[in-house]
């Protein structure tokens, strides 16, 4: 008010150069650090999220289940690795066949299989998708076409072998198979992880599975927190059998730690299987807040049928009330929907259990045991495709998704390349979260849209219409060539100090 209107009086300026210099030294930097912080701050938490979830649906993927399985590591050189696992994931046998370059033994690669398959009775034969897969695939084909009449043939499957190299030459591996050469072990790696994939992928560090995005440019630290997260959840929400889990998998139960995976698993080898879950309690140091914090995750096949659900000890009392309700015995109670549903958990709430809790347990007692996971499903890829140089545009196929990432999905069709379905190919519809429409280990049907075979890139859609891609049903216009774009006008007050300088300025004018 002193100086008048700025602009008039004598010190106007002065003000505006140290309004601009303000700007320039002091506010424009420490904003820009700022907002540029916190966009890398949301970035990251974007990333880790995205890893976290597809890695959940890859633990929380299908189990093929207790069958007999060989695992086949495809390789051409150095030899396509074989080994054969029972229904509890115990080695049973290895080989190691020459079907390709540069030995080309493809009648003693057969007699192999066929000897193996014979003397094992394998149910499925799981082929890793690295190197020289689609042969291997061709080859298992054509030697399951020719099986003996009434052999029961075994089912291929193509299996993800991210991390099984990783696994392999892991001091883990070694102390499971001292003896074993390590190409062997990524081929029992394979099997065992169609036959769980939970159960094994615990083994591997999350990180070297590949299912994330900008994985290596995130907080390490935070990363691992949220992923080892992710392993613990889904460990609980599937629950662990206590007398067949390996020590890593105990290890990722709720109160339980490596230290203590590995005196269960140590009482295990010198007791024998657990009869309960009570007998958990004689595991040298494993004290009473342990065993309430992982006893409802653990499952035991015994006398008491609640061992195996996922009714905790503590709620037993609960679970025998609604049972006496019902008047009928607790094994032919447990599956019998329509009595359960019949009741009223109200009428079973304490003070130490409520609603919730009874709600839960009638639930379990509904459905015992019951795994979370989706039923075991294959991808089928289509005959005559194994190369990227054999696809075509407008090919139909079907594939697994192998990552979920912001922008999309890809998906393995088969020829050592996954393909990318943009997420604006994923339905007819508008899609803000891939993860709304696929989540990895799921089983797609796909239409080629693109294929550049020297930059490896497949573009795939999941459309039904034709909108290949394109944002316009109609060509793009184009702008006359030569024609200038319009100035635009200067803001009034612009002294070149930037849009918040302008503001200043004109914040300074009005006053």
């Amino acid at each position: 008010r002193a100086l008048g209107p700025l602009g008039q009086g004598p010190g106007a300026d002065w003000l505006r150069g140290v309004a601009g210099w303000a700007w320039r030294v002091r506010l424009s930097n420490t904003i820009y650090v700022d907002l540029l912080s916190e966009l890398r701050a949301r970035a990251h938490a974007e990333a880790i999220g995205v890893f976290a979830r597809n890695l959940r649906d890859l633990l929380l993927a299908a189990p093929a289940g207790a069958r007999v399985t060989l695992g086949l590591d495809p390789g051409i050189r150095t030899g396509c690795k074989i080994a054969v696992v029972d229904g509890t994931g115990k080695l049973l046998d290895t080989a190691t066949i020459y079907p390709f370059q540069p030995k080309n033994d493809l009648r003693g690669a057969e007699a192999t299989l066929l000897a193996l398959i014979a003397k094992h009775g394998v149910d499925l034969i799981a082929i890793g998708n690295g190197t020289a897969s689609r042969e291997s695939e061709r080859l298992v084909a054509g030697l399951i076409g020719r099986l003996p009449k009434g052999t029961t043939p075994p089912t291929r499957v193509i299996v993800s072998e991210a991390g099984a190299s990783v696994y392999s030459a892991s001091e883990l591996a070694a102390k499971e198979f001292p003896g074993l050469d390590v190409s062997l072990r990524g081929a029992v790696s394979i099997a065992r992880r169609l036959q769980d994939p939970l159960a094994e992928l615990v083994k591997v560090p999350p990180q070297s599975i590949g299912v994330g995005q900008y994985q290596h440019d995130v907080d390490q630290r935070q990363l691992a927190k949220s992923l080892e997260a992710v392993v613990e959840d889904a460990v609980n929400a599937v629950g662990v059998d206590l007398n067949t889990a390996s020590a890593p998998l105990l290890a990722h139960v709720a109160g339980l730690g490596p230290s203590l995976a590995q005196a269960v698993v140590a009482h295990r080898d010198a007791e024998g299987a657990f009869a309960s879950r009570a007998a958990l309690k004689k595991v040298a140091g494993l004290g009473p807040k342990a065993f309430q914090q992982c006893a409802g995750f653990l499952r035991v096949q015994g006398k008491e049928p609640l061992d195996a659900s996922a009714v905790h000890p503590e709620a037993y009392g609960i679970a025998r009330r609604i049972v006496a309700a019902c008047g009928r015995d607790l094994r032919t109670l447990m599956g019998d929907g329509a009595t359960l549903q019949a009741l009223d958990a109200r009428d079973f709430v304490t003070e130490e259990f409520g609603l919730p809790t009874v709600r839960d347990i009638l639930s379990e007692l509904e459905k015992p045991g019951r795994d979370p996971r989706p039923g075991f499903v294959t991808a089928s890829f289509a005959e005559g495709v194994e190369d990227i140089k054999d696809l075509r545009p407008g090919m139909s196929l079907e594939g697994t998704v192998t990552n979920v990432a912001a922008f999309g999905a890809f998906v393995d069709i088969g020829v050592h390349q996954d393909g990318l379905v943009h997420v604006s190919q994923l339905a007819d519809r508008f899609v803000k979260d891939p993860h709304e429409v696929v989540k990895a280990g799921d089983v797609v049907r796909v239409r080629v849209t693109e294929v550049d075979v020297p930059r490896k890139r497949i573009g795939l859609t999941m459309r039904k219409d034709n909108a290949d891609g394109a944002r316009d049903s109609g060509p793009r216009k184009e702008a006359p060539k030569g024609t200038p774009r319009a100035a635009q006008a200067a803001p009034k007050g612009a002294t070149g100090q930037g849009a918040f300088g302008s503001a200043l300025a004109d914040a300074l004018r009005k006053r």
